[in-house]
C-alpha cells in the first residue's frame, strides 16, 4: 500500500464486523417475529424497519447525533454509565451502524423465515422438537440463503458508510476515520492518487463478496415448502 494508511481499513474491517454480530443478534428475533406474527402492527414496524432505505443519511445522522449527543436522552444515559461520550467514538459509530443497516439484514432474513412456512417447524413440533431446536435445527438450515445474504449485505453496507459515520462520528484518526471518510478527505486535498487506491480497493472488495454470495446461493438447493 505504500503511503496509503491501513487504519482506516483496519478500522472499517472491525466495525463491520460488530456490526454484522450485533444486526444478527437483535435482527434475528425481529424478522422471525415479522415472518410469522400476525399482529396488526406488523406493517407499522416493518416500515419503521425499513425507513433508513429511504431516508437520507445526513438526516438520520442528524437525529442519531442529537439522540446519542451528551444532552440527548441515549447519549445522557451512556454518559452517566461509562463517564465517557458516545458521539464521536467507536461505539457511537457501532450504533449508528447497527441502526442504519438494519433493513439489510432484517428483510433478507424476514424473507427467508417466510419461504421455511410454518410447516417444518410443526413437523419438528410433533416429534417432540422444543421451539429453541426447531428453530436451530430446522428453521436455520432451511434459511441458510437468507442468514448468508444478510450477513454479506450487512458487512457490505457497513463499509461504505460516509453519511451517518462522518455525522456521528466525525473524522478521528484510530477512532472514527473508517475507509469512506478517509476517501473523501483525500479528495478534498486533491491526494487522488491514494484515494483511487482506497476507493478501488472498496469496489473490488464488495464485487467479490458479491460475486461469492450470488455463487455460493446458487449451489444451494431451494427449500420448497
Amino acid at each position: 500500500m505504500g503511503a496509503i494508511e491501513l487504519g482506516p481499513v483496519w478500522l472499517s474491517l472491525q466495525l463491520a464486523a460488530v456490526t454484522v454480530v450485533v444486526l444478527l443478534i437483535l435482527g434475528t428475533p425481529l424478522a422471525w417475529w415479522l415472518a410469522f406474527t400476525r399482529s396488526r402492527f406488523k406493517p407499522g414496524v416493518e416500515a419503521l424497519v425499513a425507513l433508513p432505505l429511504v431516508l437520507p443519511p445526513t438526516v438520520l445522522g442528524f437525529y442519531l447525533l442529537i439522540l446519542l449527543g451528551p444532552a440527548g436522552p441515549i447519549g445522557r444515559f451512556w454518559v452517566q454509565l461509562t463517564d465517557t461520550a458516545l458521539t464521536f467514538s467507536f461505539q457511537g459509530l457501532v450504533v449508528a451502524s447497527v441502526i442504519y443497516s438494519f433493513p439489510f439484514a432484517v428483510q433478507p432474513l424476514q424473507n427467508a423465515f417466510e419461504n421455511v412456512g410454518r410447516g417444518p417447524l410443526e413437523a419438528a413440533a410433533t416429534l417432540g422438537a422444543r421451539p429453541l431446536d426447531s428453530f436451530f435445527r430446522v428453521a436455520v438450515p432451511l434459511a441458510t440463503r437468507g442468514i448468508v445474504t444478510a450477513i454479506v449485505l450487512g458487512f457490505a453496507h457497513t463499509l461504505g458508510e460516509f453519511g451517518v459515520v462522518l455525522m456521528v462520528g466525525g473524522n478521528i484518526p484510530g477512532e472514527t476515520r473508517v475507509v469512506s471518510i478517509a476517501i473523501y478527505e483525500h479528495v478534498e486535498t486533491l491526494s487522488y492518487a491514494q484515494a483511487h487506491i482506497l476507493s478501488a480497493g472498496l469496489l473490488v472488495f464488495s464485487f467479490v463478496v458479491l460475486l461469492g454470495v450470488y455463487a455460493y446461493n446458487r449451489r444451494l438447493p431451494i427449500n420448497r415448502v
